[in-house]
């Protein structure tokens, strides 16, 4: 049975208020690795989110997304009180209004590029008319409609990750996390893939926060937040 969500009004599609997440390793030690931090994202924005690893990128993603609870601190995204939606909720929260593309693509090999897109729509229960048109309309978004039944051994690295941006955009999320989205892809397919970014930024008005160690990433974003030590840095 599906939670019912209140639609939330937002000034930001990020905020955070003294976010700390620190970790216990036994009785004795902890490890903070995000140390009060304060952020603001408007909608519509494309943003990388860039540090060493063990900065905290990877923490912070987990935080917003509802996948990991804060130590202390307030998290708002898309106008949620994430500390006030519990599991099932943020569950439904995150199916609804967010969408993920990681480095490893996270594409189901039986499946071909159109049902690894499809199925989403399917978990959510939408008739089967409507789940076609939407899948083949972000297939042929991100450039795959000849590619639709193929399956993800038959496609490239580049399409494999088209497919999973395809996938995260399918049930019309109104932002987008991207962890490593280019990690495992060359340098020519990767300004593919944050070309492609950019344009959902600007044609679909959707957020996307990207962590990333890829220096590539410096010419297509329209801000950039330099994570150290759990702390943005000036």
């Amino acid at each position: 049975m599906a939670v019912m969500l209140e639609v939330a009004e937002f000034k930001n599609a990020i905020e955070t208020d003294n976010l700390w997440r620190v970790y216990r390793i036994g009785n004795d030690i902890e490890v903070p690795a995000l140390r009060g931090l304060n952020l603001q994202i408007s909608p519509g924005h494309y943003i990388a989110l860039k540090g060493r690893s063990g900065s905290g990128k990877t923490t912070l993603l987990n935080c917003l997304s509802g996948l990991d609870r804060p130590t202390s601190g307030q998290v708002s995204v898309l106008g949620y009180d994430l500390a006030k939606l519990n599991d099932r909720q943020l569950t439904q929260w995150r199916r609804e209004q967010l969408g993920f593309v990681f480095q490893s693509f996270g594409l189901l090999p039986t499946l071909s590029a159109y049902e690894n897109v499809e199925l989403m729509l399917r978990i959510k229960g939408v008739r089967a008319r409507e789940r076609h048109d939407r899948a083949m309309y972000c297939l042929d978004l991100v450039g795959l409609r000849k590619w639709v039944e193929h399956r993800p051994y038959e496609l490239s690295g580049g399409q494999q990750q088209r497919v999973a941006v395809a996938r995260a955009l399918v049930n019309r999320p109104l932002l987008i996390f991207a962890d490593e989205p280019t990690g495992e892809l060359d340098s020519e397919t990767a300004r593919e893939i944050l070309g492609l970014f950019q344009r959902i930024v600007a044609e679909e008005g959707i957020t996307i926060l990207m962590a990333s160690h890829d220096p590539l990433v410096d010419d297509y974003v329209d801000m950039i937040l330099q994570l150290k030590d759990g702390q943005l840095a000036n």
